[in-house]
């Protein structure tokens, strides 16, 4: 492990720019969904009657509910609601298998830019526009949910192939486990711009939030450096000169069995994200350009499958998280709306450290899977855990903490860290762009989880009740599990090969010496015997 100075040198200030805009480019995204979330309430009520007293208020004179309610009652509208949440969910799923494909093609600024910049357009339309025009419908509403979702699944493989163009694999896991904090913060500023505007009406929660994400998406368009090649970071300490070979040692997996006779081999300037290295001319002839790898054949890279289906297990248990949580605190121990909505943060905090922590640890040992597996496996005890919560906010804090720190961590660390580095491992061969596919494919098999699982928890908790839900996220926590356990496996034997290695290169030059020492021993025995 290099020291602290030597770690943060490796950085210049365009890194901390892109970390910056690439982290607040999603934290822009979650806060407008977290801000639908959160305005429900208010939409809800606006799309049905009023019923106060046996009266009618808030309307003008002559105004019937009929001309522009969508709903005879709540109960409709909060299905409606719920409806447009899993078709939200499932084209977001479906979009981030195009839109990864897209980002390996195409400038990832400008797929980005346009993402963030058109899903604000929507969210406007939907909001506000929609609400000061008195224009209400059923069908209209779906299609702009559709389009949001498409428009969304652009921000994810974007900004995380970014952040794997200027972060090599040295501390990746730390790297990106503090960046995949994103989220939760986006969460935190949606419930915070919501709910400064909401006594205004829900449709200026709307404005505001899409034009501050608008005004994002063109901070990036003009702001954003995709690559570490745009401004010839790849200036060497050896030459001086300013090359712009291809990032080669990013395209290595996390830990190479052959990283040594790699490291041998180098003898020319190259760059990982800022880092300087030297790596072997090719005498043949100048590096081939890269090309964007098929959708089938990244589906195949190796660990890419185990992953997605991982992902798609732990994320349906994340977000039933971020949309039961509030419901279940409110509808379980009775507290207030407003209670319940503060203490839910406490699953983001866990989440934001765990992520973290769990991505420093798995840089320190060089493997991501073991890391993996037993955070997974603490989650199920978490899980059983917080499902006997005590009817105390404090406890019921921590063990929330503690729940997020062992699921939400994983899960940061499987969308972000870990997906760069299946994108950019050695079965590519340096040649080939597939960060941004690879990405979509393992979100977006976890939105695809994370939607029908929404439909499964409202199911389950209808008939059986809550513990049978939490029965329910063990048991999809454990399959993850089980779908992690060809990738540790492999990881186990690599770590005793490594073990090996160095036993034997310790032990090497003192085996070297003895048969001298027994040589030199026998020659000077010799005399003696003889006489």
């Amino acid at each position: 492990m290099l020291p602290c100075c030597t770690f943060l040198s490796r950085y210049t200030h365009h890194h901390l720019v892109t970390f910056l805009l690439t982290f607040f480019s999603y934290v822009l995204l979650h806060a407008s969904r977290k801000t639908f979330s959160n305005v429900k309430v208010s939409i809800s009520a606006q799309w049905t009657p009023s019923v106060q007293n046996g009266s009618f208020p808030a309307f003008s004179p002559g105004e019937k509910w009929e001309e522009n309610r969508l709903f005879a009652d709540a109960e409709e509208a909060t299905l409606f609601l719920g409806v447009l949440d899993t078709v939200f969910l499932f084209s977001y799923a479906v979009g981030l298998y195009i839109s990864g494909i897209i980002g390996d093609r195409l400038d990832l600024r400008y797929v980005l830019s346009f993402g963030l910049c058109g899903s604000a357009v929507v969210e406007f339309v939907f909001g506000t526009l929609t609400e000061w025009l008195k224009f209400y419908n059923v069908y209209f509403y779906c299609c702009l949910w559709v389009l949001n979702g498409l428009l969304q699944s652009a921000v994810w493989p974007c900004v995380v192939a970014v952040m794997g163009n200027w972060f090599g694999k040295s501390g990746r896991g730390f790297v990106f486990g503090l960046w995949s904090a994103c989220a939760s913060v986006g969460n935190i500023l949606g419930a915070f711009l919501a709910s400064s505007v909401l006594k205004y009406g829900y449709e200026y929660a709307f404005l505001v939030t899409s034009v501050v994400q608008f005004a994002g998406g063109i901070v990036v368009f003009f702001g954003l450096l995709t690559s570490p090649k745009e401004v010839g970071l790849c200036e060497g300490p050896v030459t001086g000169l300013t090359t712009v070979e291809r990032d080669t040692d990013s395209h290595r997996p996390l830990m190479s069995d052959n990283e040594e006779e790699e490291e041998e081999e180098e003898d020319e300037v190259v760059c990982d994200g800022g880092y300087y290295s030297v790596q072997k001319q090719d005498d043949d002839g100048p590096e081939p350009q890269t090309k964007a790898i098929g959708f089938f054949k990244a589906f195949c890279l190796p660990g890419v499958i185990p992953y997605s289906l991982a992902y798609a297990c732990l994320k349906l248990v994340n977000y039933s998280f971020f949309f039961w949580l509030p419901f279940y605190l409110s509808n379980n121990f009775g507290w207030k709306e407003a209670e319940a909505d503060r203490l839910s943060v406490w699953y983001d905090v866990g989440g934001i450290i765990g992520g973290t922590v769990q991505g420093l640890i798995s840089d320190l040992l060089g493997k991501r899977a073991p890391v993996l597996c037993i955070s997974l496996l603490l989650a199920m005890l978490a899980l059983v855990g917080y499902s006997h919560s005590p009817n105390k906010q404090i406890v019921n804090g921590v063990l929330l903490a503690t729940t997020g720190f062992f699921i939400g961590g994983p899960s940061n660390m499987i969308s972000s860290a870990i997906s760069a580095d299946l994108g950019r491992q050695e079965a590519l061969q340096g040649h080939q762009e597939a960060l941004a596919t690879v990405t979509g494919i393992v979100d977006g098999t976890g939105s695809i989880g994370a939607a029908g699982g929404q439909y499964l928890v409202s199911l389950i908790e209808s008939k059986l009740g809550w513990m049978w839900v939490f029965y329910f996220f063990i048991v999809m926590t454990g399959f993850s599990i089980v779908f992690v356990i060809p990738l540790l496996i492999n990881d186990i034997r690599s770590m005793c090969r490594d073990s090996q290695a160095r036993t034997h290169q310790l032990l090497a030059p003192l085996c070297a010496k003895v048969p001298a020492v027994l040589i030199g021993t026998s020659s000077l025995r010799l005399p003696v015997l003889t006489t």
